[in-house]
């Protein structure tokens, strides 16, 4: 399942391309960016050259981000240069400024598909994933940021109107990113329970979260209670809460937004 997701991800972001960028010489974010540009001033096609220029950066991925995460990675850029390169160059649109809006958005309902079922589309992707884990940036942010250097290629290769263009192009993409892949936002989870010991121990086992435990009451009732506190992923939420429930069907859930955590806390 997980790998058709990446597969359709990939299929997502060629439609992006050969659609709605290509046409218009407007780039996107990171390598893909520059096989685009390559492909647009050179006789060969930008699927292979974003197959080639994503060689090294695998290799990157293998070390820095796992085994399952590269292998999905490899799955995403062999099948997104196999699209590239099937796929026709015809524009949707004969009004450059929606094919890059559309364009945009598009791509980034791709990448961040691929994110999200634990791949990359390859490229600056990987780069932005290793440097989220050791800082509170998130991942489209990160990959706004560094597509700055794709902005400036753009406006020298071309002119400054196209340099824009690809400019809102890829902040589109990274906003998009940001909606749908949303694993490096961390949220704050009290839990108000009377079977604090049993929940304890099985998140203990099944969440590497560290838990904080202070016993209160119910102010109504007088009742003894175990309220407990963790720091977490949002994708863990849905697992702690099963967790919880099936303990204590009326305990207590209160969740909300973390704005930074200082100290440690597994970013994995």
């Amino acid at each position: 399942m997980k790998n058709m997701i990446v597969i359709f991800g990939s299929f997502i972001i060629a439609v992006a391309y050969n659609f709605f960028l290509v046409p218009y010489s407007i780039l996107s974010s990171g390598i893909s960016g520059v096989a685009i540009l390559l492909g647009l001033i050179t006789p060969f096609n930008t699927g292979i050259i974003n197959f080639i220029l994503n060689l090294p950066l695998l290799i990157l991925s293998y070390y820095k981000l796992g085994k399952k995460i590269t292998l999905n990675t490899i799955l995403s850029v062999v099948s997104l240069s196999l699209f590239l390169y099937i796929l026709p160059v015809i524009p949707l649109t004969d009004n450059i400024l929606l094919s890059t809006i559309f364009g945009g958005v598009i791509t980034g309902v791709g990448v961040g598909l691929i994110l999200k079922y634990s791949g990359t589309s390859g490229g600056l992707d990987i780069v932005a994933i290793i440097v989220s884990r050791t800082s509170n940036f998130s991942v489209g942010i990160l990959l706004t940021a560094m597509n700055g250097i794709i902005v400036l290629i753009s406006g020298t290769a071309f002119n400054w109107n196209i340099a824009l263009y690809t400019l809102l192009s890829i902040y589109l993409t990274g906003r998009m990113i940001d909606k749908i892949h949303t694993s490096h936002m961390k949220v704050t989870m009290q839990i108000v329970t009377t079977k604090g010991d049993a929940i304890r121990n099985e998140l203990l086992q099944t969440i590497y979260r560290g838990i904080t435990v202070t016993e209160g009451y119910g102010g109504y009732t007088l009742e003894k209670k175990q309220i407990m506190m963790m720091v977490m992923t949002r994708y863990e939420t849905v697992q702690v809460k099963e967790i919880v429930r099936k303990h204590d069907p009326n305990a207590f859930i209160n969740i909300f937004e973390t704005v930074e955590v200082d100290g440690t806390f597994a970013k994995n």
